[in-house]
């Protein structure tokens, strides 16, 4: 199972631990050749420090918000590249950043949230629990999901905390990016196996779905929690349940679409037809997003190390453990196109904002592309 080793799951009960062995990995499938399909062009290249922690990048008011392991916190026009403000908050970063344009957030490894506006620190405050998930910037407020699975809320102006809401957790939960998004005048996180809507203003419980039903011998088999981001077609959410199932949720009416049984441990994406995948062994799979019946699957990238896919265009893009960009076309799955980065593994989830892809790499490279 990749990713759970000591590093990929927290402890919720003091006390315990948990010892893994990392088994060796299986052997990159060797890729087919290939005549390109489609046409896309690199767009800009941009740096920032060295990603080595599940950070996410922020899309928001036409720009690419991203942060990096050492503190850094910067903001790119997806346009041209442009640079619009650059911040080091001066320690680690533990959740990726969330921006809505105006105000960006960051949580570092100490425990403290971070706000920035144009690019200077306007508040730092202690959050008293850890987070690994990228706050969500929306209405004034800033909001946390903490890995116990509480939830926060901050005035974003001056940080004073607004509420907080605690459920009962499981023995282990996941130490990976969760769920966290705003649909319409609703908080929708990620609680364990289940999504749920939530009051903004006071924490209440509004409806909760679950995607994923935990199996498993063990409490490390049995982790099911929902894994961010997620995909968002009108009144639909889509996420993937953490080695248990891939899902979605009208959010409009708090009730289950469809749910499929499948492994996997990153994220989905897609669009208002689809939705795309790998599981844990890197097979492809596309699911229409109406019904959850399955529209393709492919073998081509077995073991390649895949980050969770965008859609641009007409093609699926997924990022690869060796840099390389593999772009397949929506409906049958049919590999177009390769693009090179640096070499380096691509460790974000991929970003579309404008036409512009946006692919970060562990060694900090900010990779645009773009198709006509």
């Amino acid at each position: 199972m990749r990713r759970v080793a000591c590093a990929a799951v927290a402890l919720a009960l003091a006390g315990c631990t948990f010892l893994g062995l990392t088994p060796e990995k299986p052997k990159p499938k060797v890729l087919d050749p290939i005549t390109p399909q489609t046409v896309a062009r690199p767009a800009w290249n941009q740096r920032i420090g060295a990603v080595n922690l599940p950070l996410t990048v922020a899309v928001a008011d036409g720009a690419f918000t991203v942060a990096s392991s050492d503190g850094q916190v910067a903001a790119f026009a997806a346009a041209d590249g442009r640079e619009l403000w650059r911040a080091q908050i001066g320690t680690e970063i533990g959740a990726g950043v969330g921006s809505d344009g105006h105000t960006a957030a960051v949580v570092t490894r100490s425990g403290d949230l971070v706000a920035l506006f144009g690019g200077q620190v306007k508040w730092r405050k202690p959050v008293g629990t850890r987070v690994v998930t990228a706050p969500l910037v929306a209405g004034g407020r800033i909001f946390l999901l903490a890995i116990d699975r509480s939830l926060h809320a901050f005035d974003a102006n001056d940080g004073m905390k607004l509420w907080s809401a605690q459920r009962p957790g499981d023995p282990l939960t996941l130490a990976q990016t969760g769920v966290l998004g705003a649909f319409r005048n609703t908080l929708v996180a990620g609680q364990g196996p289940r999504l749920t809507g939530i009051d903004p203003a006071n924490g209440n419980v509004r409806w909760e779905v679950p995607i994923g039903s935990p199996r498993g011998a063990n409490e490390v088999e049995r982790l099911a929690d929902l894994v961010g981001p997620t995909l968002r077609a009108g009144d639909v959410i889509c996420a993937r349940s953490f080695q248990a199932a891939v899902g979605c949720v009208n959010a409009e009416r708090g009730s289950l679409v469809w749910t499929k049984n499948v492994g996997g441990t990153d994220a989905i994406g897609g669009d208002a037809e689809y939705v795309f995948g790998a599981d844990a062994s890197d097979r492809l799979t596309a699911w229409r997003l109406a019904d959850g019946n399955v529209a393709w699957t492919s073998e081509a990238l077995l073991n390649h190390g895949l980050s969770a896919p965008a859609v641009l265009g007409s093609s699926v893009v997924f990022g690869a453990a060796d840099g390389v960009l593999h772009f397949f076309s929506r409906d049958k799955g049919e590999a177009q196109l390769r693009l090179s980065t640096d070499g380096n593994p691509v460790v974000v989830p991929l970003a579309v904002t404008n036409g512009t892809l946006l692919a970060v790499t562990q060694a900090g490279g900010l990779h645009a592309f773009r198709a006509p």
